[in-house]
């Protein structure tokens, strides 16, 4: 799912300080306009499959007497597949992450955003990186934030226990706990790396330099690729979406998995014996948005979808449900104790200072990083 190119446009620390402007409570009270309350109609919507929990779409709904149609995805591919396949029509609304945007340019399958009837003064500035990286060919905003999140490591507490206070990425790879793990293929190889680098086996900083130079990248996820291979045996699920995590950790007998965020903490907030946590090589931050098909009808639709959005209750409502994070200003207050509780689990102690901000995927990367994962998943 997802990645996020903090490296690209605000650092660490820049990060940590839009964090804390997100849990000051500055968001103004929303205000509902005339044409949201008059709305009708229906809106479709191609959008991670745990993203719209029965909060927003009730509270959305009864605001607007819009009907959402829901296409669920597990990838960014597939949301690229699906436009492409029909030519950028068919949805309303579809949500690719932020770091993909020199992908994106060049698809020419987004319009850009009416920024006078978006209300982008209710999110964290920091993450509203539209006009910045995905203003193509001047022609205005092609994406707002929605939900923000990272990839880190998940584990069952009654059978799995930590060498220290952060798991790593590579206690999903390690011989200890050989069958009884899970990731997703291109990022859990990305984080063997990243574990790798931390135990003296890769250089430091090799995985991150692959993203800058093609020669360095084939390199460096060569060697990786021949270790992945090797340990793939350890490896007992492979998953491509929220519900395949959820199952690993609850019935397939995975103890440990790189996963997103929001899976294992809905469990958690449900009562299972699951936790989640930055890793000790830090975790990987991404911000996912929202972003509109050129071939879109429902306009106006569409302006109250992200009204909606960026409503600070609906918004603290849903990450309630789905784990996730939320830029709207203030959303976190209504996200209550466990939310707040959750949050403080995944990211103790520097563990946000820490967060490997996602680097944006040029084509080539993108295209030479399949290769790779084909050939681990083919081994």
């Amino acid at each position: 799912m997802r990645n996020f190119s903090f490296k690209t446009s605000l650092g660490r620390r820049t990060f940590l300080k839009s964090t804390a402007l997100a849990g000051a409570g500055l968001a103004m009270p929303a205000i509902v306009s005339r044409g949201v309350l008059a709305s009708s109609g229906e809106i479709n919507i191609m959008m991670w499959s745990d993203y719209l929990p029965e909060s927003f779409v009730k509270g959305f709904t009864d605001k607007t007497g819009i009907k959402i149609n829901f296409t669920g995805i597990g990838s960014n591919d597939e949301i690229i597949n699906k436009l492409r396949a029909t030519s950028g029509q068919g949805f309303d609304i579809v949500t690719p992450t932020v770091n993909r945007n020199p992908l994106w340019a060049e698809l020419n399958l987004l319009q850009p955003f009416d920024m006078k009837r978006v209300p982008l003064d209710k999110v964290n500035p920091a993450m509203a990186l539209g006009e910045a990286h995905w203003n193509f060919g001047g022609k205005g905003t092609h994406w707002l934030p929605h939900i923000w999140g990272t990839e880190g490591v998940a584990w069952r507490t009654d059978a799995f226990k930590p060498a220290g206070e952060f798991p790593s990425y590579y206690d999903v790879w390690d011989e200890a706990n050989a069958g009884k793990t899970m990731g997703r293929a291109h990022s859990m190889m990305l984080g063997l790396g990243l574990g790798l680098e931390r135990r003296g086996e890769m250089a430091p900083g090799s995985m991150w330099a692959a993203y800058k130079d093609e020669v360095k990248m084939k390199e460096v996820w060569t060697k990786l690729t021949e270790t992945a291979i090797a340990k793939k045996k350890n490896i007992k699920l492979l998953w491509n979406d929220a519900d395949t995590q959820k199952n690993g950790l609850l019935n397939e007998g995975v103890i440990v998995g790189q996963t997103w965020d929001g899976p294992p903490i809905a469990l958690k907030t449900a009562g299972e014996p699951v936790m989640y946590r930055a890793p000790v090589e830090g975790a990987m931050a991404w911000v996912d948005g929202l972003a509109m098909p050129i071939g879109a009808k429902n306009i106006d639709q569409i302006y109250a979808f992200i009204e909606a959005a960026y409503d600070a209750k609906l918004a603290g409502e849903a990450i309630k449900s789905h784990g996730y994070n939320s830029p709207v200003l203030g959303a976190d207050k209504f996200g209550g104790e466990i939310y707040a509780k959750n949050f403080a689990d995944a990211y103790p102690g520097e563990a946000l200072a820490k967060l490997n901000p996602w680097p944006a995927e040029m084509p080539w990367y993108a295209t030479a990083r399949t290769e790779f994962v084909n050939k681990f998943m083919s081994a």
